[in-house]
């Protein structure tokens, strides 16, 4: 093991210490992961009881993502740590030279909207969130396509 990876070791044996109080819980403030399908980092943050934002950095072949959400949050009665969620935001992506030449001769740049509704699970007593959700897209500055295929499930550590 090399530096670089136990000092990152170390940081997520701190960050779990102080998950200890979530861990132990149905609810969380903030949580870190993986977003699958298309691939993403994510990190959530509660900024109210019944409202988060959500950022997301997709990361493909050909090009980056940045997405900013913000999702109100609703509980379902009678599911202990089970959460409905609906929310809405925007996106930029940046594109390599290929994928430019083949798709967007317009340039290396786009943006657009995004809408969101999912569903969201604490498990209690494991400091770990799961998500399923639906994320439809349009951009219309830079580039006019639609993406309204992108069904996700985020993995994420709460703390």
């Amino acid at each position: 093991m090399n530096v670089k990876q136990l000092l990152v070791a170390a940081a997520l044996v701190g960050l779990a210490h102080t998950a200890g109080a979530q861990a132990t819980g149905s609810t969380y403030k903030t949580a870190l992961g993986f977003k699958f399908s298309p691939t993403a980092v994510t990190v959530k943050h509660f900024v109210k009881s019944n409202a988060a934002i959500e950022g997301l950095a997709y990361f493909w072949r050909d090009g980056f993502r940045a997405t900013g959400l913000y999702e109100w949050h609703d509980d379902i009665k009678g599911a202990r740590g089970l959460q409905w969620y609906v929310g809405g935001g925007a996106h930029v992506d940046f594109w390599d030279d290929e994928y430019r030449n083949r798709f967007n001769p317009s340039g290396r740049a786009a943006a657009g909207l995004d809408g969101v509704i999912g569903l969201d699970y604490k498990f209690n007593g494991a400091p770990i969130n799961i998500s399923l959700d639906w994320q439809p897209s349009v951009t219309f500055i830079g580039a006019n396509y639609n993406s309204v295929d992108w069904l996700g499930v985020a993995v994420r550590f709460t703390f």
